[in-house]
Parts: C-alpha cells; sequence; structure tokens
C-alpha cells in the first residue's frame, strides 16, 4: 500500500477511505469485524463514520460496533486513522443537531463514548450550517483539539465559497481550519468539477467523494437486475437515478465488457484518478467488494476507454473548472 496526506498535512492515509455506513446494517457485526480485518491486512488505514449512521437500528450504532471493534485489541485503533461526523439530529431537541459549540462539543463527546476511544482524527462537519458563524465554529474546534479530543476538522457537502469562507475565518484565528472535504463525486454526478474540487486544490484540503459508484448504479447494476443478485442497485440513490441514467448506464456496461473489465472497477479507478481525489469513500459490504476496490487502485484505464466513458457521462457544460466550464 502506497500512502498520500491528507490534504497538506502531514497526516498519512491510503488512497481508499473504508466507509462504515453498511457495517451491521446490511451485514452481520460478525461479518463488520472480518470487513474490517481485511482492510487493515490489506493496509486500508483511514476509517469513516458518522454519529447518525445506524439509524436503521438506533442512532449511534455504527460508532458502537466501531467501539466494540476496537476493543477486540491488537491495536486495532491504532492503526486506523478514525474520522466521524457532527451536525445531523440525534434527537428532536432543538440543540442536538447543526454546527453550534454547543452540539459540536457535546456530539464529539457522544462520539468518542461510542468508539470506545481517547481521540477522534477527524471530526467532519456533515453538512453546512447556514445559521452557525465561523468565529463560533472555530471556538469549538479550537477547544476541541486543545483537549486532545480532535486532531483535524473536514467538511461534507459544503459547497466550494463554504471552503473559501471557512479558510478565511481560520486564518484570523490562526487555525489550522479545515483539511479535507468529502463530496458526493462519481461519473454520473460531476458538479464539484465546477468549484469544489479547485476550492480545495487551492486550500490544500484533500477530496475524498463519497458514493464513488452512485450508490451501486456504476457496478453493473443493470446486469445485477438481470440476474436477480441487485442489491444497492435495486434502492435509494442507484434505483432514483436509474430512470434518467439507464441508456448512459447501458452503454457504460458493454463499454466495460468490451474491454475485459469490471465496472465498479472501472467507475473506482476513474474516480481515484481525477484531479484533486485523495481517496474514495467505499461503503463494501463483501470482501469480494473491498478486493475490487484495492483492484481498482492498480487498474490503469485504457486512452480509448476513457474518451468513451466522456461521451457517455459529459462533464459539466465545457467541462473543467468555471467559469470556462459556462463561459469563454
Amino acid at each position: 500500500m502506497e500512502y498520500t496526506t491528507l490534504g497538506r498535512t502531514a497526516l498519512r492515509v491510503s488512497p481508499i477511505c473504508f466507509g462504515t455506513l453498511n457495517l451491521g446494517v446490511r451485514t452481520t457485526e460478525q461479518e463488520a469485524v472480518e470487513l474490517l480485518d481485511l482492510a487493515l491486512e490489506r493496509g486500508v488505514n483511514f476509517l469513516d463514520t458518522a454519529n447518525l449512521y445506524g439509524w436503521q437500528k438506533h442512532k449511534g450504532y455504527t460508532e458502537e460496533l466501531l467501539g466494540d471493534y476496537f476493543a477486540l485489541g491488537g491495536l486495532r485503533r491504532e492503526k486506523v486513522v478514525l474520522s466521524t461526523k457532527v451536525g445531523n439530529p440525534m434527537t428532536d431537541l432543538p440543540n442536538d443537531s447543526g454546527l453550534s459549540a454547543r452540539n459540536i462539543i457535546a456530539s464529539c463527546e457522544a462520539s468518542l463514548k461510542r468508539l470506545r476511544t481517547d481521540w477522534i482524527d477527524v471530526l467532519f462537519m456533515h453538512h453546512i450550517d447556514r445559521s452557525a458563524p465561523w468565529e463560533e465554529v472555530w471556538q469549538a474546534m479550537e477547544h476541541l483539539v486543545a483537549q486532545g479530543k480532535i486532531r483535524y476538522v473536514g467538511s461534507s457537502n459544503f459547497a466550494g465559497w463554504h471552503l473559501v469562507e471557512a479558510q478565511a475565518s481560520a486564518r484570523e484565528r490562526n487555525f489550522l481550519g479545515l483539511v479535507a472535504e468529502s463530496c458526493v463525486y462519481n461519473l454520473v454526478t460531476r458538479a464539484v468539477e465546477l468549484e469544489l474540487i479547485p476550492a480545495a486544490q487551492k486550500y490544500g484540503l484533500a477530496v475524498l467523494p463519497w458514493s464513488p459508484l452512485h450508490g451501486g448504479l456504476l457496478s453493473g447494476a443493470l446486469r445485477k437486475m438481470a440476474e436477480g443478485s441487485a442489491v444497492k442497485t435495486a434502492q435509494g440513490r442507484a434505483q432514483v437515478a436509474m430512470p434518467k441514467h439507464g441508456d448512459a448506464i447501458a452503454r457504460y456496461e458493454k463499454l466495460c465488457e468490451s474491454h475485459g473489465l469490471d465496472p465498479a472497477e472501472v467507475g473506482m479507478a476513474w474516480v481515484m484518478n481525477q484531479p484533486g481525489v485523495t481517496a474514495p469513500v467505499i461503503g463494501p459490504r463483501t470482501a469480494e467488494q473491498l478486493i475490487g476496490a484495492l483492484n481498482a487502485m492498480e487498474l490503469e484505464l485504457p486512452a480509448p476507454l476513457l474518451e468513451e466513458l466522456e461521451l457517455i457521462f459529459p462533464p459539466v457544460g465545457n467541462g473543467g473548472p468555471g467559469p470556462e466550464a459556462w463561459a469563454w
């Protein structure tokens, strides 16, 4: 495994981030342990979760599962760079959501208890909170850093101008500010190429694409549906997108087949090799899916295939960053 740095920091992470959204929900707890152990064995050291995950059972469940996993010992906690998130409602109480100083600090402390760890490597803000002034956000984050409870701060689902605003405020306080942005990015959804990724590159933020296969849409969805083996692709993001993108997906799967390549590995390899991308966040349910993502790291997509992908899934406007993408 060749490690990379997380944005402009010296923190070394694997070029794949193991997302835990499916653990214990679409897997058993034992399968989750086996998947996590396999990831560590293969050199994946970047692990992402959120305080909300596991809501299908109860909010906080996935962090509890990871806490049990770390408690198994074997330096499992020490081997990983651990990130979690704050911002989404955990209860119906008015102050149990958003990015107030109160909620940031309380949520972090609650996550630490569930995760059974003394520190979180990267605390992500799960979504922009337009009501929270940056002075308040950074005050809370500085407090947690000073206490040793978190090491870095990241954003998720922000706009490009949010990154600029956040970093300007952090610089005024002589604070490191944001070090990573996690955003939806894949062949089907390329809007972040316009401004978000250029902003992240300018300010030295790692880009961590979530849903790199658009909820399984790019993993051979049509073939799986025909075989009756679709799980993730028969619901959620992929199911919603299929009516609009069905023709493109059919061309995509035919193209991959003509090159003798697996659609999931092609989609993953494409994201991994886009400018500014540090590590896609994968959410494997099986060892086969995890190994496929690892294989994609070594996959060099031929130029003719890349050219055809641009025709099947064209970028927004003229392509590339704005304003050239929409203006002269």
